[in-house]
């Protein structure tokens, strides 16, 4: 009785297991695309939970016409909705709600 105790309880594992599958981590690597004809000279990227826009992801850099950036969302919150801020030379800031980064392999502002 006891071996068929134990297969019967590798094979309930071995079942489970399959059925719940790999924990795999989202990908929230976004490429942000400027095609707009002026650079941009600032962007956030802050997630749908908080109301502030966190620092600017450009930090010194500029993103010119054309140009692209890789930018990786993940920010240890599990969010995968996220709010877009781009500000451009000429001052117009263009603002985008609910971002799903964990579907979205790349964002273009035109």
């Amino acid at each position: 009785m006891t071996s068929r105790t134990t297969v019967i309880g590798a094979v309930a594992v071995a079942f489970f297991a399959a059925s719940v599958g790999p924990v795999v981590a989202q990908d929230k690597r976004v490429r942000i695309q400027n095609e707009t004809g002026y650079v941009m000279v600032e962007f956030y990227g802050s997630n749908a939970g908080t109301d502030d826009w966190e620092e600017d992801i450009l930090g010194a850099d500029i993103l010119p016409p054309g140009g692209s950036v890789r930018v990786n969302f993940e920010d240890g919150t599990g969010y995968c909705m996220f709010d877009f801020k781009a500000v451009f030379e000429d001052g117009d800031v263009l603002t985008r709600s609910g971002v799903d980064v964990c579907k979205t392999g790349t964002f273009t502002y035109n």
